[in-house]
């Protein structure tokens, strides 16, 4: 049974982790945040992010459109203006060599294994990531959470509620 479990959560981090580039990539930004890998949780196949997402009313589509909203509100804060000439680079630019996150994304992640090692059924779900993401005090994931009238509590609560994680 742990061979199972270890393959499957092979396929899990090989899903999350390929999806959260894909993410950043399609928004410019040259490594995955946590912004992204929760927009990668909520298309994994097992659906617990995505449940533990329509539980408070939000689903991938508006969380994606509120990351690029608060990414917008950013460059704006400092005079830029979103779309323009200087994200296309890191459109173009093929993916190569090891991926890359950003520090805080390597925190959510290593939070999410940490949960689904504490779980009950044991495995690393997409509901680990969220609730790692919902512990976040800071950062764009948690402005476009509250962008959508979500506060990280609330989410966290939903997360907690159906999908066996730990209190």
């Amino acid at each position: 049974m742990g061979l199972v479990r270890a393959i499957r959560d092979i396929r899990t981090i090989k899903g999350l982790l390929t999806g959260a580039e894909t993410e950043a990539r399609g928004t410019g930004d040259d490594v995955p945040g946590p912004e992204h890998l929760l927009l990668s949780a909520a298309a994994l196949p097992d659906g617990s992010a995505a449940r533990a997402l329509a539980a408070v009313g939000v689903d991938a589509a508006a969380l994606r459109t509120a990351v690029a909203a608060v990414h917008a509100d950013a460059l704006a804060g400092v005079g830029l203006e979103a779309g323009t000439a200087a994200a296309a680079p890191a459109l173009e630019a093929p993916a190569t060599g090891p991926m890359r996150t950003s520090p805080q994304a390597q925190q959510v992640f290593q939070r999410a294994v940490a949960l689904a090692k504490r779980s009950s059924p044991a495995g690393l779900r997409g509901v680990h990531v969220v609730a790692a993401v919902a512990e976040l005090e800071h950062g764009t994931a948690v402005r476009a959470l509250r962008r959508l009238g979500v506060e990280p509590d609330r989410l966290l609560a939903a997360a907690r509620a159906g999908d066996g994680l730990p209190g």
